[in-house]
């Protein structure tokens, strides 16, 4: 689905593609021009279903690094749009940028010390959560984030995190694909939802974010 050349795409109408089922992508970096994308299959991630292995669980105990939200939203798309092939352009960055400053814009940031290792960013709508990208600087970092997301949705009473796409990867973390109509019913009911991004404790403890994220395999 391409966007009207003529139309000039703000954050208020990309919040109304998000609520419609329809997300942004640009062919490259280099590519100023977005288009809509609505594709026959969705990826998502059932909030009971998340596969957290034993050794990521070990890790998140151990709380080698820190983890926070919304602190650095412009560092964690950039780190993301950071590799050879990325439909992250320059137009895309601002209106995140602008979805973040108007609180419809979330970041997750894995920190050691100082240093950005990980993280992800996406948008909140009611009770949906619309994961837009990830990036990882060491190993786990960014499964690290998506525990940590997680842990928040479920404890936000958030009842869907949209992927996009579903990949091996996201698989293999528990994601699942559903047909279009599928995904628009579930969006629609997420959407009569109300939650809360903020209501989970920014001291949560590692066991409890284990806890609240699901299963362990």
């Amino acid at each position: 689905m391409t966007a009207d050349s003529d139309t000039k795409i703000t954050p208020e109408l990309l919040l109304q593609g998000y609520a419609s089922g329809v997300f942004p992508m640009s062919e490259s970096v280099d590519d100023p021009d977005i288009f809509w994308v609505d594709p026959q299959m969705r990826g998502i991630f059932p909030l009971d279903g998340f596969h957290v292995s034993r050794s990521l669980a070990r890790t998140i105990k151990r709380a080698p690094y820190q983890v926070t939200f919304d602190e650095r939203f412009g560092d964690v798309v950039k780190a993301c749009a950071d590799r050879d092939e990325t439909w992250i352009n320059a137009e895309i960055f601002d209106l995140y940028s602008q979805l973040h400053e108007l609180g419809f814009a979330h970041s997750v940031e894995v920190m050691d010390g100082d240093t950005l290792i990980g993280g992800l960013y996406g948008v909140t709508l009611a009770s949906a959560f619309f994961g837009e990208s990830m990036f990882s600087r060491r190993t786990d970092a960014s499964k690290i984030a998506l525990t940590y997301l997680i842990a928040r949705l479920n404890y936000g009473d958030f009842t869907l995190l949209d992927t996009q796409f579903q990949t091996d990867h996201l698989k293999s973390l528990g994601a699942q694909e559903i047909t279009r109509n599928e995904y628009r019913e579930r969006l629609a009911y997420a959407l009569e939802i109300s939650a809360d991004f903020y209501k989970l404790p920014l001291d949560v403890q590692p066991s409890e974010v284990l806890h609240l994220s699901s299963h362990t395999s």
